[in-house]
């Protein structure tokens, strides 16, 4: 679960919000329809374990988003009409 869950954040962090909001509900789901889990309260705690694992998945790439975006900025051509 968690390497699947951290994949799919990492793949899908662009659009952090609908990643999250899918991951949370889509996990468990699968596993409710697999008969994995089956009571309610195991549905919660696998939610709440996807959205977790997801999250960090999300921050990973928001995290390398960022970093490139910086360093990208750093490396814009200087002006030369100003001399």
């Amino acid at each position: 679960m968690i390497p699947t869950m951290l994949f799919f954040g990492l793949v899908l962090g662009r659009w952090w919000k609908t990643c999250l909001v899918v991951g949370t509900l889509g996990w468990p789901l699968l596993l409710w329809f697999d008969n994995i889990i089956e009571s309610p309260t195991e549905f919660l705690g696998a939610a709440g374990l996807a959205a977790l694992n997801a999250a960090v998945g999300v921050a990973i790439h928001q995290s390398l988003l960022h970093l490139f975006r910086w360093l990208r900025k750093d490396r814009q051509a200087p002006d030369h009409a100003a001399a």
